[in-house]
């Protein structure tokens, strides 16, 4: 059974998402401000964290940058504001994704259950190696030059889907239909953000997602 830590301050919103998680069979813990989520995040085994923004003692942003320290775990963030700002900032500190208030329960839990879908057993051995960067698709490490690096969900599949395509021009569209689907309410920014996020991880490895101009980005490996 999955486990999603659900973080609101407002007890009717956090209900509500509750009962939607419950009713599809996840196992729910509850966090009404940042210092409870942050305890329970850290005494409990978390799958996927539902962060609201606006949050007394210790706010969304405070609350991710402290997750995304040592976790790679989905992050679906919430705001009260169809800020591009906002958006933008939660995909700099590593949010996977996010939903902007009032959202639809039912939109909210459909996104949850696509970042846990569960990958086929047939995935469990394989890898992708290209350039120094080796992707296990089954347990979901990224190793560079030997060294293993933690991304994110998205990160992750922003890379193994252009490394699965090397010297492919994969499409900004394409790349959020295979990540998000096409409920998806942000913009191609979104995208940049992430890439920009991944290549710093990959160091001077980064260099082999290259950007097309006008049309999207391309895994280009070494040409020996």
């Amino acid at each position: 059974m999955k486990k999603i830590l659900v973080i609101e301050d407002e007890d009717i919103l956090r209900e509500v998402v509750v009962d939607y998680l419950l009713n599809e069979g996840f196992e729910v813990l509850e966090a009404p401000d940042g210092e409870i989520a942050l305890e329970l995040f850290q005494s409990n085994s978390v799958d996927l964290i539902i962060l609201d923004i606006v949050l007394p003692k210790l706010d969304g942003w405070s609350v991710c940058r402290r997750i995304r320290k040592n976790s790679s775990i989905p992050i679906i963030i919430l705001t009260a504001r169809a800020d591009e700002d906002d958006s933008l900032l939660g995909y700099e500190l590593g949010a996977d994704d996010y939903l902007v208030k009032p959202y639809n329960p039912r939109v909210l839990t459909a996104k949850v259950k696509r970042f846990l879908k569960i990958h086929p057993s047939s995935v469990d051995g394989m890898l992708i190696s290209s350039s120094g960067i080796v992707v296990h698709l089954g347990s979901r490490l990224v190793s560079v030059d030997g060294n293993t690096i933690s991304l994110t969900h998205t990160e992750f599949e922003i890379l193994a889907y252009l490394m699965q395509n090397k010297g492919l021009v994969i499409t900004r569209e394409q790349l959020i239909a295979k990540i998000w689907g096409y409920d998806f309410y942000g913009d191609e920014k979104t995208i940049n953000s992430h890439i920009r996020n991944l290549r710093a991880k990959l160091g001077a490895r980064g260099k082999y997602i290259v950007t097309v101009i006008r049309s999207g980005y391309k895994f280009e490996e070494d040409q020996l």
